[in-house]
């Protein structure tokens, strides 16, 4: 085996990835990613000892323990493509040996658990509640750009998603990839479940309107009103397909789970999100590390 080139495999002087500047010693099993960097420190505060502080650019780290047992608290910033970093450099933390740059012969499977905020888009879902994404939609096109994206995807209901969906060659092919039934059954119960879309954007990508006008104003009604045996689309959000695509792709167990912070189809917000996110975070951490 050839040892990976320094321009594919891009590390720092003292080892780490390029960009969460982790090394391997740093990093747990169970994963906790939060888009907002400020996030990371309201998770690590329950943490009974934390071993690890680790920030470069948006990627800020927190590696600790919590009732015994080791556990990441991780800022993964917004988007798939931070996400196409984040998976791609925690991969490569577990599944590489750095020194070498020679892929490792027995492969590891982290459990990567995102904690987001999201709209919802059905009206019976309320503000302030849970939803755990069962599969994410990609439109936003990243996980094309791997050759073995067929292997991954749910092809029913990708197929029924894209003839409703419409084709348009100016918009990315969408995808639907499911979480893992491992952290389905670890995480989910007491919480809402379905389709979580994943948008490359917060604006025209999820039919808001300030002053440019979306390309397809009726989006919103086309997911809310989509159906596939028992699935349904429930929410909008900006990572989850990629974390599930790649996750899937590399071997690791993956998993949403929004605050619903918005329902779009009542037009209501939540006047406190913020305890909302909090109750998340605890319910998680109790159920990962109890």
């Amino acid at each position: 085996m050839e040892p990976l080139k320094e321009s594919e495999l891009i590390l720092n002087p003292d080892g780490s990835v390029y960009h969460l500047h982790l090394r391997p010693e740093q990093l747990a099993d169970d994963i906790i990613v939060v888009g907002d960097p400020q996030r990371v420190a309201t998770i690590s505060q329950y943490f009974d000892h934390i071993e690890h502080k680790v920030h470069n650019r948006e990627f800020i780290t927190h590696t600790g323990t919590l009732n015994g047992k080791r556990i990441t608290a991780m800022a993964s910033g917004i988007g798939t493509d931070n996400m196409d970093i984040v998976i791609n450099e925690l991969d490569a933390l577990v599944n590489i040996d750095l020194e070498r740059r020679i892929l490792k012969t027995e492969h590891k499977a982290l459990n990567i658990i995102r904690l987001g905020t999201s709209g919802a888009l059905q009206p019976d879902i309320p503000v302030d509640s849970f939803v755990f994404s069962s599969h994410g939609i990609g439109m936003d096109g990243l996980l094309n750009f791997y050759a073995a994206a067929d292997q991954v995807i749910e092809k029913d209901l990708t197929h029924a998603f894209r003839l409703a969906y419409g084709p348009d060659n100016q918009l990315p092919i969408p995808y639907i990839v499911k979480a893992s039934e491992i952290l389905e059954q670890r995480i989910s119960e007491g919480m809402f479940k379905g389709i979580t879309a994943t948008a490359p954007g917060f604006y025209g990508p999820q039919g808001r309107q300030l002053r440019l006008v979306p390309k397809h104003p009726y989006l919103n009604d086309l997911l809310q009103q989509f159906r596939f045996g028992p699935h349904r689309i429930t929410n909008f959000e900006m990572e989850t397909s990629a974390l599930y695509g790649l996750g899937k792709l590399l071997g690791h167990q993956t998993a949403t789970v929004c605050a619903i912070i918005a329902n779009r189809a009542n037009k209501t917000y939540s006047k406190d999100y913020k305890t909302t996110v909090v109750k998340l975070i605890e319910e998680i951490l109790d159920k990962v590390t109890r």
